[in-house]
């Protein structure tokens, strides 16, 4: 599923988990601000409809009893932002990752997509199991960091504020799986059809040595 060097990549944006549980839910997301994650989410999804790449919504759906994402609840929706938007297709999850138990992977080949431009909810989670399934089956990753955001945790291992979490998240998966870059300029690459630059592990480990 690599894409060869001399074409440009074949695009789908995945908007994974835009749910009210997220903003007036039980996993209230605090970084990046969400005010600036839904505007950049309707930017995103504005630009990759004018620029005619397949924009793909996914909704989580938690088992019965579970204490959030309930489906026909308020909370399990899809946020305002999402719905009044026009996409090409809706997949409804059960797991963390968009792969699992669904038509995903059938989706994609029919469009000979290549390469995932992720955003949503939340980094450590859905965004990290779809980021690390889909380069483990040879896609090409963005995450689009300014349109996703993190949800603070706390645990008998210790804590760590969505601001941590995001941006350590972001960090490695720039350095190995997935180049994590802004909606602006998600939105140039699309116009000019060039991929997302990444970094290695052996570059971010050697830059993180010299700073040393």
């Amino acid at each position: 599923m690599t894409t060869p060097t001399n074409l440009p990549p074949k695009r789908a944006l995945i908007v994974i988990d835009v749910q009210n549980e997220y903003f007036s839910g039980g996993l209230i997301s605090d970084y990046p601000k969400p005010a600036t994650v839904l505007a950049n989410i309707g930017l995103a999804m504005d630009a990759a409809r004018a620029a005619g790449v397949p924009v793909l919504v996914v909704q989580h759906t938690a088992a019965p009893g579970a204490p959030i994402f309930q489906k026909g609840q308020p909370e399990w929706e899809l946020h305002e932002v999402v719905k009044a938007r026009r996409f090409d297709q809706l997949i409804e999850k059960t797991q963390d990752s968009v792969f699992a138990k669904t038509d995903f992977v059938a989706w994609l080949e029919e469009r000979q997509i290549d390469t995932l431009s992720i955003l949503g909810y939340m980094t450590q989670n859905c965004n990290a199991a779809t980021i690390y399934q889909a380069a483990r089956l040879g896609y090409t990753v963005e995450m689009l960091g300014d349109a996703s955001g993190a949800v603070a945790y706390q645990n008998a291992v210790g804590s760590a504020s969505a601001e941590e979490i995001h941006r350590v998240f972001s960090v490695v998966f720039h350095s190995n799986v997935a180049a994590v870059c802004s909606t602006a300029e998600w939105i140039e690459l699309t116009h000019s059809g060039l991929p997302s630059p990444k970094s290695s592990v052996p570059a971010s480990a050697f830059a993180a040595r010299h700073l040393a």
